[in-house]
């Protein structure tokens, strides 16, 4: 069970912060590319070795990453094309974000890019499944609300705790989670998927 699956839990609280947005014309559309500034801010932070900016721009890309969707439903204007830019611009925050890391001092590169293929297939198949008409899968153990989640809360353990444990830092114990997870998530819905098309 992931983070993604209590999104509908989650919308009651972002309410009126969707309004908020809603008031000042911030359209879903804009919100996906405010995230995705957010994302690319945050690889930066993190290539340089600033961890607690970029923990700060994980979180602006995790608020209005929730908040674009929510702003479409609110206005009854979901549609084909922001589906296709959030989960176009969502990939490449994941990148921008993981090759922050591992392209920096913060983790080893063999290590960030197990991380990264593992946090790609695991989304691939999930809108995969959408794209063959199974519809969007979130299933799985590591979601990605589950990923910026994990990756803020390293962050501030990594400045609490700089020294690491066993020879790497925690963003690179991380980064070897989120490859074992990712593909171990990639899996899961594979087979999920796999199951419901025969």
């Amino acid at each position: 069970m992931t983070l993604d699956s209590y999104r509908s839990h989650v919308r009651p609280i972002i309410h009126p912060f969707v309004r908020l947005c809603i008031a000042i014309r911030l359209t879903p559309d804009r919100c996906t590319i405010v995230s995705f500034i957010g994302a690319i801010l945050a690889g930066i932070a993190f290539y340089y070795g600033h961890i607690i900016p970029g923990v700060l721009f994980i979180l602006v890309n995790a608020v209005f990453d929730a908040l674009d969707g929510s702003i479409a439903r609110e206005l009854a204007s979901e549609g084909p094309k922001g589906d296709f830019l959030d989960h176009t611009l969502d990939r490449y925050a994941d990148i921008f974000i993981i090759c922050g890391i591992f392209a920096g001092p913060l983790c080893p590169w063999w290590i960030g890019v197990f991380g990264l293929t593992g946090v790609i297939m695991a989304s691939y198949i999930g809108t995969q499944a959408q794209a063959i008409g199974v519809g969007r899968i979130y299933g799985g153990i590591l979601g990605r609300a589950d990923r910026l989640v994990l990756l803020m809360a390293v962050g501030i353990i990594e400045v609490l705790i700089p020294q690491g444990a066993y020879g790497f830092s925690f963003f690179a114990w991380l980064l070897l989670v989120f490859g074992i997870l990712g593909h171990f998530t990639a899996i899961q819905r594979f087979w999920s998927v796999w199951k419901q098309l025969s």
